[in-house]
Formats: structure tokens, C-alpha cells, sequence
């Protein structure tokens, strides 16, 4: 799409400075400069902005991944909204490849928050029009806002490079929990290998742990691929390893979207039986992070695709046949 046929509209976009490598590989796909917000800080630590040029009447994308540190780049976030929206901008679309708070969607003990629904409710009162995320967490948190959500999926570019790499007839494409069993089922379907699950525990009231017991399905002597939305500590995933491994995998791969690695991760992926890990670039992998079996895809053409999408009128949804809801 040529975005300057557009008569009387501009599109612009501006980044955070949580992952400005995503941002600008995002602009160059659709043949954009990024327009400076000019953050900085005040001695105090308060976040100030100011964008360069006007955006008065601009359809505004403004990129921010939610990552370490999360409440920072939640908040500079939401200043730049709010500037935008102070600005005039016609339309004001948040780009959060990585949606913070995502694993808080819904309360599982007495007496907690679900912070997902609330960072929603405080993005729309910043003055946001429109949101664009990439695999969020759980379906349900596009129903937390009231304006209108794309959901965007990394399968794509994952399904490719297994595509490239691997021997369908050999692959298992492996869910860690139930809850990846709908996601899971998609790429054994896509890529035409078989499906098996991991059935896991986590222990009450413990976070970041979880008990791997059971596989359902045929790993024995096979390539298996575990696929996830998300490693943060690395626990679910390396103790599905474990669990394949002593099954009789006779290989295996671990592939997500996001890449939170919070330590120990990178230890345990490095010490897990596991060739490769791959992984998406909605979140900046910083190089003490980074280690030997460790591959990264971007997913900047699927993002720039749905700005394009959305700045056009058209659908987001043909971009993935119909197969970005969770």
C-alpha cells in the first residue's frame, strides 16, 4: 500500500525507548522515519515528552513493548498517548508487541488483582483509540477494553522457519499446559505433524513453579517442538523438556514469542536437553541474555502489515486467514 495515496491523512509512528530496533525495522517496512517524542527525565525521575513535528490530524501508532522495567515502560507509554492525544491526533493506535501484566487476567486466589484489565482501563483514560498486541496471554483480555483490539500472532513467522527446518513427518509439535493445546493444534495442522500435550501442576499459591507429569501423545524417537507464548523463568518449559526427554524424544526445540528471560532462564535453557530456542523480537534480548542455541525472528513485517491494515480501513484479520483470535 502506498500511504502517501491517502489524501488528507498522515500516518505516523513514534516509539518508546523499551525496543526502538523494533520500532525502526517497523517504519523502514512501511517506508517511514520514526517521529521523535524527545523523552527524557527530570532530576526527579518524572518522564517528559515532546514530539518534533505536529501530528495534528495524524493517525498516530505509537510502539512500546512492555518490558523490564515494566511499570517504566508502561508509563512512558501512556505519556506519549497522552501528548498525542494533546496534540490533536485524529486516531491514536498503541503498538505493545508485548502487553504487560498479561499473566494477571484473572483472579485465582482471594484478595488479588486482575492488573490486565486495569492497565487496559488506564491506557483508554490516556486517550488511546485503538490497541495492536501480539499474543497476548489469554483471549479475554481483548474484552477488557472498551476500543476497538488487533490481535496479532507470531505463527507466521514460527510456522515458516519450521517449515524450512524441519521434516513434517518426523515433528511433534508439543503443547506445555492445556492451555496451549488450541494454539498447538493450529501448527500441527498447518505444518500437517502430529500434536502432543504436557499436563502440568503448579503447586498453590507458588508462583513461577510448575510440576510437568504426564505426555499425551507419541514422542518417542521424534522431533519435538514445544511451543509457547511466553518464557520467563524457563520452569514450565525445561520441566516439559525433562519430561520429553525421558520419554524418548529423540530431539527437541523450544520456541516462543516472547523472550522475557528472567533469570535463572538462560541457565536453565542452556543446561535443558534442548538444541534450539526460538524466539520472536518483541522483546529486546540484551547480549548477557543471549547464548549459543538461541535463534530470533522478527515479527516487524506482520506489525507493519496491520498498521498498513489499519491506516487503509481494511481488514487486520485477512492478513492471518482469519486465524489471529486465541
Amino acid at each position: 500500500m502506498d500511504v502517501e495515496s491517502l489524501s488528507k491523512r498522515r500516518l505516523v509512528i513514534s516509539s518508546g525507548r523499551s525496543h526502538p530496533e523494533l520500532a525502526a525495522a517497523i517504519a523502514a517496512q512501511l517506508g517511514l522515519v520514526l517521529t521523535e517524542p524527545n523523552l527524557r527525565e527530570f532530576a526527579n525521575g518524572e518522564i517528559h515528552c515532546r514530539f518534533d513535528d505536529s501530528i495534528r490530524g495524524s493517525d498516530v501508532f505509537i510502539v512500546q513493548t512492555h518490558c523490564r522495567p515494566v511499570n517504566d515502560t508502561v508509563m512512558e507509554q501512556l505519556i506519549m498517548i497522552d501528548a498525542a492525544k494533546r496534540a490533536s491526533a485524529k486516531r491514536i493506535t498503541a503498538v505493545i508487541p508485548n502487553y504487560g501484566y498479561a499473566r494477571q487476567d484473572r483472579k485465582s486466589a482471594g484478595r488479588e488483582p486482575i492488573t490486565a484489565k486495569l492497565l487496559a482501563d488506564i491506557m483508554q483514560t490516556a486517550g488511546v483509540d485503538r490497541v495492536l498486541s501480539v499474543d497476548f496471554h489469554s483471549g479475554q483480555i481483548q474484552g477488557f477494553f472498551d476500543v476497538p483490539v488487533d490481535h496479532l500472532v507470531a505463527a507466521p513467522v514460527l510456522e515458516e522457519y519450521l517449515k524450512t527446518n524441519t521434516d513434517p513427518h518426523e515433528l511433534v509439535v508439543v503443547a506445555p499446559d492445556a492451555g496451549r493445546v488450541k494454539v498447538a493444534e493450529r501448527y500441527s495442522q498447518h505444518l500437517g505433524c502430529d500434536l502432543a500435550l504436557v499436563h502440568k501442576t503448579r503447586p498453590r499459591g507458588q508462583m513461577n513453579v510448575s510440576e510437568a507429569r504426564h505426555i499425551v501423545g507419541d514422542v518417542e524417537g521424534r522431533h519435538c517442538v514445544v511451543i509457547d507464548d511466553m518464557i520467563d523463568t524457563a520452569g514450565t518449559i525445561v520441566a516439559a523438556c525433562d519430561l520429553l526427554k525421558s520419554r524418548g524424544a529423540a530431539e527437541i526445540w523450544v520456541m516462543a514469542t516472547h523472550a522475557v528471560f528472567s533469570d535463572p532462564a538462560t541457565e536453565r535453557l542452556q543446561n535443558a536437553p534442548v538444541s534450539r530456542v526460538i524466539v520472536t523480537d518483541t522483546i529486546p534480548i540484551s547480549p548477557s541474555r543471549r547464548f549459543e542455541k538461541l535463534e530470533i525472528l522478527s515479527v516487524a513485517p506482520i506489525i507493519a502489515n496491520a498498521i498498513a491494515a489499519i491506516f487503509d480501513d481494511s481488514s487486520v484479520s485477512e492478513i492471518f486467514n482469519g486465524e489471529n483470535l486465541l
